[in-house]
């Protein structure tokens, strides 16, 4: 099994199965040296486990919760470029990652959703997980997700 692979299981995680793409796009595409994710959302099988939009109080999620979202994101954006390599030991390190969060209008946290799926590269990854990063808050997402995510890895020849 594969060195990443072995530290996502060891961290108590999964790498699930490539996410179905839910519009005309495929899930990641490399070219040269890097691979470029589409928006991953937070789904398990297929499913969100949570819509919305993100904020404090009732009828919100959570911002803790949001951050968890973000991590499934990070596990699904590694299972699409799992689908381009084939292997995860791949990877050189972690480029970008560009965190879109729906968000109540007054909401302004949305880096520390973000970190959901910055702190888990940098636990998968190490020193090779540390990145470049946007969190831009939005109106709505597709399919009213709380969190997408795109990623931007640098990979071996």
């Amino acid at each position: 099994m594969a060195t990443i692979e072995t530290r996502i299981k060891e961290l108590g995680y999964e790498v699930p199965e490539v996410p179905a793409p839910v519009a005309a796009y495929v899930p990641a595409t490399r070219v040269g040296n890097f691979v470029y994710t589409s928006g991953q959302l937070p789904s398990i099988a297929g499913q969100l486990p949570e819509t919305g939009k993100v904020g404090e109080g009732a009828g919100f999620v959570s911002p803790e919760r949001a951050a968890e979202l973000a991590e499934i994101c990070a596990l699904n954006g590694i299972a699409a470029a799992r689908g381009v390599l084939g292997d995860l030991d791949k990877i050189v390190r972690v480029v970008k990652v560009t965190c879109f969060v729906a968000s109540d209008p007054n909401f302004t946290g949305q880096a520390g959703v973000a970190n959901g799926a910055s702190l888990l590269l940098g636990k998968i990854f190490g020193d090779a997980g540390i990145h470049v990063r946007s969190a831009v808050g939005l109106t709505v997402l597709p399919l009213d997700a709380p969190v997408e995510i795109e990623f931007v890895f640098e990979v071996e020849d």
